[in-house]
């Protein structure tokens, strides 16, 4: 005996022979409506009997896509995202006028045929052949669920999607057969909740839950007859029925489906005419979509969650993977990032930088011994409009950031004198340190290859009065290019190459560092959080911890809601702890007495170092306490900009230091960070004092070669005009006096600044 289907009528194997069987009745007539030039000839040739049963058993119903919805540590909301504005919610919660009023007007006869409505296959039929047109569809309501189907699982790919809404009788075939299914699995309520999920009701709201709070700012179980009317009405044309944009047009056709639910008794003749009187009553919310909505200027640590969740492999083992769950959505991610530290960030730069500045700043803030970030923030808006961009200055290029970083200038002395401790050599270390020599070399390399000065480059201290011997502590308060130099020559580039792999050190766009003597100015390109992150390996006593963002996924598929696997910091010894407790020691004495006192914090331990490269086109302050590190860059992204009689948020500077801008950005976002939390303390060494040196200078040094002292006091001698600064190498640079009137830009050799390319030639950054 046939199997029948549930709730009485044709088992779906009786349906496909009566649609193929009744030429007239079904399929044929159905194709008919569709494709008029077609006809019935179209689907005997296409939808034979063998066909149909080839096709497969079961229909692919993807999982409808959602918003994600993206949390701070402490679940508050930063930003929503979705690839289709959808709320999947039960029938239950959904307006009984809501659902009463797509079945009026869609389909009025859904809960008295199957799959395929025969009678209203004849009605279209006589309808379109009296209009010689095709002026009704015969559709079913199950039909379209099937067709939205389709086309959701095409996603953002117009061939597909073009494939899914072809009117073919192919297409139709396929429709038909999976309509019988659904019909057969699911039932009438689950099929009118799903259509009312899935469909498009313009405005960028998919399903009745979003239209109802894009229209009416309400929920859909809340909404009155005469607004379920209008959402039921926008689906057949969601752009010629948009309220938004055509509200008379919205309200005639409004009207038709209060209509329509009277004549098949939904609603009284009373109660539709009231309705029809009524205003449209429009509350309209605009869509908040994507990072550029996030709170507290997260917008930039918003979108570097999106590129983790593409870029890291436990998300799928390709991008496409990858991408197809994140435009699926239904997530609920919460992050690392702490609301108090973030809104200190955002609150730092605003006071400092002007979105409107010819420069701008980028701060990043990590947890030492976690690789947390905490707070990620620009002085640029995130968006796409004037003094606003959507390039996240923290971050490498990979990740959405720069095409390079940027160049760091002294604040990359502490990893070469972290190699050279690591090589046994103490912190009371001297050199020579010349006012100005050559590269020494040979200089041996991790290849055995020993690096060759084979153009006679040289490398210049700030000024002539900066003139070895030093000890360690000394230079590095003093940033003595010279000193650092000769301790690369005498350990060697491999420790340093080595060291830089500990703390995961490496170019904006990706790259190793050059092994080249150069090196150690800090003439390349780095991200904020790539310095961050390593100077907090020096916070965390030798430990080095890879950066997270992300605390935990889950993800809401239809009634399911399951845990995502998410990446995890690695934590690694990128060194000794009596390096590190060394190097804190040096760097402390920076923000207490040297060229970072500005950016010094007074309630707690802090350590950092300043650094401005090649012609004033970089200023950084990198620090850290013993429980935040913290990197902050002030500069143009293009680089084409010398900080030099320039105002910035307000105020003039005659030449920008990494103490004077970028510190005070450091000091007010740590400070504010860090309001109410344990101070904690290093681990210090003792380190001799030197014996002291009378120099003709106002205060501890610098860290640009030749461009005065890091707070501004510098001699007579300020350096070098237009030439090299710390970060550069450049052997074009010529020590002359500060003078009073003015020299043409060129006019000195090495005005064009070197040391970007890191082996003294000169080189623009794009």
């Amino acid at each position: 005996m046939p199997k029948k289907r549930s709730g009485g009528g044709l088992s779906p194997t009786q349906q496909a022979a009566k649609f193929l069987g009744v030429s007239v009745l079904a399929g044929a007539l159905m194709a008919g409506i569709a494709l008029p030039a077609v006809g019935a000839l179209g689907l005997a040739a296409k939808g034979s009997v063998e066909s149909f049963d080839e096709l497969p058993a079961n229909m692919k119903t993807p999982p409808l896509s959602q918003r994600t919805t993206i949390l701070d540590a402490d679940g508050g909301q930063i930003a929503t995202v979705y690839s289709r504005d959808r709320t999947v919610v039960d029938l239950k919660d959904i307006s009984p006028y809501m659902q009463k009023a797509i079945v009026a007007i869609e389909d009025s006869r859904f809960y008295e045929h199957g799959a395929v409505d025969l009678k209203g296959v004849l009605r279209a039929l006589n309808k379109n052949a009296q209009s010689g047109g095709v002026a009704e569809g015969a559709s079913t309501l199950t039909q379209q669920y099937v067709k939205n189907v389709f086309v959701e699982e095409a996603g953002d790919d117009p061939t597909k999607v073009a494939q899914a809404t072809q009117q073919t009788v192919g297409r139709k075939i396929v429709e038909l057969k999976y309509a019988i299914q659904v019909e057969e699995e699911l039932g009438k309520k689950k099929i009118l909740e799903n259509y009312l999920n899935i469909t498009f009701f313009g405005q960028q709201a998919y399903g009745v839950e979003a239209a109802s709070r894009r229209y009416f700012s309400k929920s859909a179980k809340d909404l009155n007859v005469q607004e379920a009317a209008l959402l039921a009405g926008i689906v057949q044309s969601p752009s010629r029925y948009d309220p938004v944009n055509d509200e008379a047009e919205a309200t005639k056709r409004r009207n038709v489906v209060l209509e329509r639910m009277a004549q098949v008794g939904d609603i009284s003749r009373a109660e539709a005419d009231k309705a029809k009187k009524a205003p449209l009553g429009l509350k309209v919310s605009q869509p908040k979509n994507g990072c550029i909505t996030a709170v507290k200027g997260a917008g930039f640590f918003c979108d570097y969650v999106r590129e983790v969740f593409l870029n890291d492999p436990v998300f799928g083992k390709t991008r496409e993977d990858r991408a197809k769950i994140w435009n699926q959505g239904g997530l609920t991610i919460r992050t690392t990032l702490d609301p108090q530290s973030q809104q200190a960030v955002q609150d730092s730069l605003s006071d400092h930088v002007k979105k409107n500045d010819s420069v701008a700043a980028a701060a990043t803030l990590v947890e030492p011994g976690t690789g947390k970030i905490l707070g990620m923030g620009q002085s640029k808006p995130y968006g796409y409009g004037k003094n606003e961009t959507e390039i996240n200055y923290s971050v490498d290029h990979g990740m959405g950031g720069s095409n390079f970083g940027f160049p760091t200038g002294s604040t990359f002395k502490p990893f070469v004198a972290a190699a050279a401790l690591e090589q046994g050599k103490p912190p009371t270390q001297q050199y020579s340190s010349p006012y100005e020599m050559p590269y020494p070399d040979p200089v041996q390399t991790c290849d055995g290859k020993p690096w060759i000065n084979q153009n006679g480059e040289s490398v210049p201290n700030e000024d002539e009065s900066e003139v070895g011997p030093y000890p360690l502590k000394e230079a590095m308060a003093l940033s003595v290019n010279t000193y650092f130099v000769q301790m690369v020559a005498d350990i060697g580039l491999c420790p340093v190459m080595n060291m830089l792999d500990g703390l995961h050190v490496v170019q904006g766009n990706g790259d190793k560092l050059p092994e080249v003597p150069a090196i150690s100015l800090g003439s390349k390109g780095i991200s904020p959080l790539t310095m961050a992150t390593a100077y907090a390996a020096f916070a965390s006593r030798g430990m080095y911890c890879t950066p997270v963002a992300i605390e935990s996924i889950t993800q809401k598929l239809g009634d399911k809601q399951t845990s995502l696997a998410v990446p995890k910091s690695t934590c690694s010894r990128a060194m000794s702890e009596k390096t590190a407790d060394t190097i804190n020691t040096l760097l402390r004495g920076v923000v207490d007495s040297g060229t970072g006192q500005e950016a010094g914090l007074t309630d707690r331990d802090s350590a950092g170092k300043t650094g401005t490269t090649d012609e004033r086109r970089n200023a950084w302050f990198v620090g850290y306490t013993p429980n935040l590190s913290g990197a902050v860059w002030v500069g143009s992204a293009t680089q084409e900009v010398k900080m030099v009689n320039i105002t910035i948020g307000g105020v003039w500077h005659e030449k920008v230091y990494g103490g004077r801008v970028p510190g005070p950005i450091w000091r007010d976002a740590m400070a504010g960070a860090l309001t109410g939390k344990d101070a904690g303390s290093f681990n210090l060494v003792d380190i001799p004092d030197p014996e002291k040196k009378e120099k003709d200078r106002d205060d501890d040094g610098d860290d640009d070669n030749g461009n005065g002292d890091e707070n501004g006091n510098g001699n007579a001698i300020q350096g070098l005009i237009g030439g090299l600064t710390d970060g550069g190498t450049d052997t074009g640079g010529t020590v002359s006096p500060d003078p009073s009137f003015s020299i043409p830009e060129g006019w000195i050799e090495g005005a064009d600044g070197g040391g970007n390319n890191g082996n003294g030639n000169g080189g623009n950054w794009p």
